[in-house]
């Protein structure tokens, strides 16, 4: 279990690109009545020179002190779309449920920006993104969520998306964090690798993958009561996704931040500061499906060295020339990780972490043995030595999924790419 709280309004999940909200809250809700055209007094109110826009019905245009735009339910925006409910929200802005008036009420997911500069320069890059992705793969054959317009509004880049379902994270948490069946993580995985090596063949690195960015294309379930525990506990019926949130995706050819990730998805070389490229992207996916098949998150920490302790617990000591090349040498002492395990720090990592390998369920099958081995080449300290996806797709663990050419018996152990990734 994340100790992490979230935005989430069950559809949607997370609003993508954002952090955690560490209360667990949930979205806040504002008053805003458009008959009187007044709102609550902290609300710092942006009136345009046209007060009354005639496509929003008269409806007076406003945001709030954070940059959020203030609506409610009914209201029309760009004289085509009538807002529904607010689905999540987060550091950049709010998804909202709208429907599509010119679609025959097609409901469908829209991403609201705040007003604020840093904030709609960002959506411009990821509108850039989501283009070339449209131009590179028209009919989404390449599990990559698809932009179907975008526009500014009043100050708001808006980003309109299919409706999809839950996270798989979101889906985790609300089944009590009980892992997911192993036929499906194999699935979610091979699609996972699936849309991210499609990124990468085009010079593209996602850099925040994490359970939260992926979503299920319809999240219905069927559920049973467990009378020893007194819960009712839920089984997706369809494990079908769509990769989500490329407001940080970076071309190989754009500048690289120093730091990228969500710091339980974040690799070795970001942390040390080595530089990073596709890779990271890798790693990412490894932590991920390890999540999936626990219910846990591999490396629960806020803290670098604590989160190098726990790398070094569960996958072994980091390799000597990555420490020698790092600039990050607080970290090290003699050549070595500068950590105590006797501390109280020390105990929790040697208490929580143990080798990678004595997480699995079922040490006896092979099934399971192939999953964990498929992990271990993802989890390799130096990225020059790391799987990639091209590569991953030939691992016995998506087996399943392998082409055998019957014309000439052989088995060559490469994707059928016309094989659908759909169950």
């Amino acid at each position: 279990m994340r100790v992490d709280g979230i935005y989430s309004n069950k559809e949607w999940g997370r609003m993508p690109a954002t952090h955690y909200n560490p209360s667990g809250t949930g979205y806040n809700s504002y008053k805003y009545d458009t008959g009187q055209t007044s709102y609550q007094s902290s609300y710092r109110s942006r009136f345009l020179q046209d007060q009354k826009d005639t496509s929003e019905q008269g409806t007076c245009i406003a945001d709030d002190d954070d940059g959020h735009l203030i609506y409610q339910a009914g209201d029309l925006l760009q004289a085509r779309y009538e807002v529904a409910s607010t689905l999540g929200e987060g550091t950049f802005g709010k998804v909202v449920e709208v429907k599509d008036v010119h679609r025959n009420q097609e409901h469908i997911a829209l991403k609201i920006i705040k007003n604020i500069e840093k904030y709609r320069e960002a959506a411009k890059l990821e509108i850039n993104v989501l283009e070339k992705i449209r131009e590179k793969d028209p009919e989404g054959r390449y599990l990559c969520v698809q932009m179907m317009e975008w526009f500014d509004y009043h100050g708001h880049m808006c980003i309109a998306f299919d409706m999809l379902g839950l996270s798989v994270f979101d889906f985790l948490k609300d089944n009590h964090y009980i892992p997911y069946p192993l036929d499906q993580v194999r699935h979610i995985a091979y699609q996972l690798c699936y849309a991210v090596n499609f990124l990468h063949e085009n010079h593209l690195t996602h850099t925040d993958l994490k359970p939260e960015n992926i979503l299920f294309v319809n999240s219905d379930f069927t559920g049973v009561f467990n009378p020893k525990k007194k819960r009712d506990e839920r089984t997706v019926k369809c494990t079908d996704i769509r990769l989500i949130d490329f407001g940080s995706a970076t071309f190989d050819h754009e500048h690289h931040s120093t730091i990228v990730s969500t710091r339980h998805y974040r690799a070795p070389e970001v942390i040390l500061e080595l530089g990073w490229a596709q890779p990271c992207d890798v790693w990412s996916i490894g932590c991920i499906i390890f999540e999936l098949y626990t219910g846990f998150t591999l490396f629960q920490t806020h803290d670098n060295k604590e989160h190098l302790a726990m790398m070094e617990r569960i996958l072994g000591t980091l390799p000597y020339r990555m420490i020698k090349k790092t600039k990050k040498t607080k970290y090290f002492y003699h050549g070595r990780l500068d950590w105590d395990s006797k501390n109280k720090n020390g105990r929790y990592v040697r208490e929580n972490c143990r080798p990678l390998k004595r997480y699995i369920r079922q040490p006896e099958n092979p099934e399971h043995q192939e999953f964990f081995d498929f992990i271990s080449s993802m989890l390799m300290y130096d990225p020059t030595e790391r799987i990639s996806l091209h590569e991953a797709f030939r691992q016995p663990f998506f087996s399943p999924y392998f082409r055998t050419d019957q014309a000439t018996g052989n088995d060559n152990g490469e994707r059928d790419r016309s094989h659908s990734t759909s169950r």
